[in-house]
């Protein structure tokens, strides 16, 4: 099988970049080092992108061969903000990560998915992320989830999954300040979403 993996670089992404070790596998993020590490490590095809920009988006799904069995969307920010304090620059990180990246994957990643492939996005459970200054993080992923809901009517048999994990210990927390007590391990969220595409398919995946 065929992977692509956005926002390989962060931790999510990267754990589930190792667990699919023995497929052909590109990846994607912004950190050069990191990106070329990683692919060097897994025998894997690094692909730079900023996921804010639609052109780079389209680039990037020109240049792969097609049709990809899987792409895994684990882009995701917070920078969290009181919204008396609210900055642009701040506002446009979190949307681009968490919501347009999703747009221009989708636009573009769509048409080069094999029938019965699958596009798996991390989402966030919404009761636990109405906490204050979490109004665009909490935002943008009420966004994706509805974005995948009209996405579905347009996949045409193809299965696009919202994968809902607990809070999750990976680098995003540094945004925050810290990482929340009991936070679920990037490695178990990538265990779920393997063990997923071994089976049927779902439109939700709740990782407990």
């Amino acid at each position: 099988m065929s992977t692509l993996v956005l926002g390989a670089t962060g931790g999510i992404g990267s754990a589930v970049a190792r667990g699919w070790k023995d497929d052909r596998l590109w990846l994607s993020g912004r950190d050069d080092a990191k990106l070329n590490a990683l692919a060097a490590e897994l025998g894997a095809t690094p692909l730079r992108a900023d996921l804010g920009y639609e052109s780079h988006i389209k680039t990037l799904f020109a240049g792969l061969e097609t049709p990809l069995d899987t792409v895994v969307y684990a882009a995701g920010s917070a920078y969290p903000e009181a919204l008396n304090a609210a900055t642009p620059d701040a506002v446009r990180r979190v949307w681009n990560a968490n919501y347009f990246g999703a747009l221009w994957v989708l636009k573009y990643g769509l048409p080069t998915l094999a029938a019965g492939g699958r596009m798996y996005f991390i989402g966030a459970r919404p009761e636990l992320v109405t906490v204050r200054g979490f109004s665009q993080y909490a935002a943008s992923k009420a966004a994706l989830s509805s974005l995948l809901q009209v996405a579905r009517v347009e996949a045409r048999g193809k299965t696009l999954t919202l994968v809902l994990p607990p809070a999750v210990e990976t680098a995003l927390w540094e945004q925050v300040g810290r990482t929340p007590k009991g936070a679920m391990s990037a490695e178990t969220v990538a265990g779920a979403l393997i063990a997923d595409r071994a089976g049927e398919g779902q439109a939700e995946l709740k990782v407990d």
